[in-house]
């Protein structure tokens, strides 16, 4: 039977969702909803990171470019022996210190070099002070990965006689190389103390910006209550504020704590909205920000039983994450996910007409590599719940016959890429291809590709790639006097040596991602599996009595007729979509469940 399809257009145009009351009597703040017929648990969108990279509590952060271990490996030992004693310096190095004073950055660097290594027979002292300096005439001609892979040197002993100043020039490099190059990391072998040291009037926003940074740290580590002691240090006057924020609030729905995390979200808004706050993309921000309480408010509003898995629904919650999704504006980034996680919400509120008015849109034509394999799930699900098992089973049919060939196609390119030895080059390879529009692969696979392997994290691998390719060309235009000098080999090495390491930390992480998003396709298609299982047991009337009490009556369908009001009138859908009528399209349903 065919279901109708309207087109809902609010005369006032305002979002129709934020109109209807999912919430019931203050009394009643907390219900049980029924129970999903078909044995597919609700999705609870997780916390959003701003780049998609939200931490995982155990998993190691990928190995930094400056030298440093990743820390799924033992830690190196720390030189706890008293500081060395810089004495006189030798005619060499008092030279190499007059060339660095001079700003001639060339041959300072060549001098300082020989006076590190130790070539001209100074102290220790001596060696280390010159070496300090050698990073920040590399730093001054522009050779940031050198410059970085000593300071690395440098902030893994905390004995060196330039371990404080090295944080600053860390926080430098910072703005410098993008956050592959995992300067965080570096901070990270500093402690609030030594952060401490910089809050004065003339260093403000330094102390801001490493407390920010130092917060990230703690934060990537899952010390979620000392990284929200550091994101309030920064203060709203700094341009790290937004970022410290979004951070504070996501490490609170880590703690489990909504209220605190929402009121973060929420003072992203209002420096944005207020306008005295630097914020960098600030459309994308906002969006992060609403989709970011949405998701809070939904995870808030759904707590499963331990026992029977059965949810209950705080409905005030799930109406505020409703009026979040909502404002995700419809030409952000975000605003399709947003109306996918939407139809979740409405589901559990027992709101059918949206959710299939939801769905309905993902499937417009505006958005031909859209890739929601779930809303097809869902659908089934709904169908099932009003006891239309037939429009359910076709609904399951069609949605294996379109996505295991999908499924397999992924599978197959996958299957290219055996784990091992070079496997990371080899993977990241294919994604400078997907990236290109040059990757081998099935054209009706080819848009699900780009699309997984297209988040700002992975762009940020290839753009440290990309920086480094541009260190190496300068480096190829220094002097020669420069490039044969034993120093070259320091800034062709550290070059060389964070390329191959981006490389491979760059096609680890596409390979995750592409393995992520065929494992979770697999899934959805167990979950089509376990429908078609239920809508047998139901034709046979084999349903068990939990699941016969989760189904739709008559009387509660009766909601899901979409009538227009006051405010709205009924377009028929056509066969035609509208710009104009995405996000409001309703549908009605009716129960065939007989009660």
């Amino acid at each position: 039977m065919r279901r109708l399809l309207m087109g809902v257009r609010g005369v006032s145009m305002a979002a129709v969702a934020t109109a209807i009351c999912l919430a019931g009597p203050v009394a009643e703040a907390q219900k049980k909803p029924k129970k999903p017929a078909a044995a597919v648990p609700p999705a609870a969108p997780g916390p959003v990171d701003m780049d998609a990279d939200s931490p995982a509590a155990g998993a190691p952060a990928p190995a930094a470019a400056g030298g440093a271990p990743s820390p799924s490996k033992p830690a190196k030992s720390v030189d706890n022996s008293p500081p060395a004693v810089a004495g006189q310096p030798t005619q060499a190095a008092a030279q190499a210190k007059r060339l660095y004073e001079s700003e001639k950055w060339w041959d300072a660097a060549k001098a300082l070099f020989r006076v590190s290594n130790g070539e001209t027979g100074d102290d220790q002292g001596n060696r280390e002070i010159a070496q300090f300096n050698l990073a920040k005439a590399l730093y001054k001609l522009r050779f940031y990965q050198g410059a970085y892979s000593i300071f690395s040197e440098i902030a893994d002993r905390p004995n060196h006689l330039k371990y404080n100043e090295t944080l600053l020039w860390l926080a430098k490099l910072a703005t410098d190389l993008p956050e592959p190059a995992d300067i965080i990391e570096r901070v990270g072998k500093y402690n609030e103390a030594h952060v401490a040291k910089f809050n004065n009037k003339e260093q403000q926003e330094l102390y801001w910006q490493l407390n920010y940074l130092l917060g990230r740290y703690r934060y990537r580590n899952g010390q979620f209550p000392e990284s929200l002691a550091l994101f309030e240090k920064v203060d709203r006057r700094s341009r790290y504020y937004v970022q410290a924020q979004f951070f504070g609030g996501v490490s609170n729905v880590q703690l489990r704590q909504s209220k605190p995390a929402v009121e973060a979200f929420e003072r992203i808004l209002g420096a944005i909205e207020e306008g005295d706050v630097e914020v960098e993309d600030e459309a994308r921000m906002r969006d992060l920000a609403y989709l970011s309480m949405a998701r809070t408010f939904y995870s808030a509003s759904v707590k499963l039983d331990d026992q029977t898995n059965a949810p209950t629904v705080d409905q005030t919650r799930l109406s505020a994450a409703v009026k979040y999704w909502n404002k995700v504006d419809q030409g952000s980034e975000y605003w399709l996910d947003a109306l996918f996680e939407e139809s979740w919400a409405y589901f559990m509120a027992g709101d059918y007409s949206h959710a299939l008015g939801n769905i309905h849109t993902l499937e417009a034509p505006y958005f031909p590599h859209s890739y929601y394999p779930e809303a097809d799930v869902l659908k089934a699900v709904i169908y099932f719940s009003n006891c239309q098992y037939d429009d359910a089973l076709i609904i399951v049919s069609k949605f294996r016959a379109h996505y295991e060939p999908i499924r397999d196609g992924l599978a197959k390119v996958l299957e290219k890429f055996k784990k091992g030895t070079g496997q990371e080059t080899d993977f990241y390879k294919f994604l400078k291809d997907v990236r290109d529009d040059k990757a081998q692969i099935d054209p009706k696979i080819a848009p699900i590709v780009k699309t997984s392997l297209s988040d700002r994290q992975l762009l940020r691998n290839l753009e440290y790639v990309h920086l480094l390719d541009e260190e190496d060309a300068r480096f190829k235009k220094a002097p020669a006097s420069f490039r044969d000098a034993k120093v070259a080999d320091l800034v062709k090495d550290s070059v060389h040596d964070a390329r191959e390491l981006a490389i491979r930390n760059a096609g680890d992480l596409a390979r995750g991602r592409y393995e992520r998003n065929l494992t979770d396709l697999n899934e959805q298609l167990r979950n089509g599996q376990k429908i078609l299982i239920d809508i047998t047991a139901a034709q046979r009337n084999q349903l068990d009595e939990a699941m016969q009490g989760a189904q739709v009556t008559q009387e509660e369908s009766k909601a899901n007729i979409v009538r227009p009001d006051e405010e709205h009138v009924i377009w028929p859908f056509d066969g035609e979509y509208w710009r104009d009528e995405l996000g409001f399209y309703r549908q009605t349903i009716t129960s065939k469940c007989g009660r």
